[in-house]
């Protein structure tokens, strides 16, 4: 799931992990392996967002999947593994403008 600025916002603020930008080094490794995604790093490794069902028309929700651990003590290297959703929810706002 591609996220808009605002969602990343929200995602950083409920999960409290370090989003990726998109010029990170890694991206284009990242997007060939796991697809296009939004990406963010916490102290356990790398995790997407996958799109869940809501039931409020006007929040959107989206489950937090881990796809890699962290191999080494100073969370430099990431070993992959298979998507594991974590049973977090993300709960965008709608933002008025």
């Amino acid at each position: 799931m591609k996220l808009t600025s605002e969602q990343v916002k929200q995602t950083v603020n409920q999960l409290g992990a370090q989003v990726l930008p998109d010029e990170h080094p890694a991206m284009p490794q990242l997007n060939s392996m796991f697809g296009e995604h939004t990406f963010f790093v916490d102290e356990t490794g790398l995790k997407v967002l996958e799109p869940t069902p809501s039931l409020a028309a006007e929040r959107q929700t989206g489950e937090v999947v881990s796809l890699a651990d962290w191999s080494d003590a100073d969370l430099t290297r990431l070993m992959a593994h298979e998507p594991e959703p974590t049973g977090v929810i993300v709960v965008f706002e709608h933002v008025r403008h």
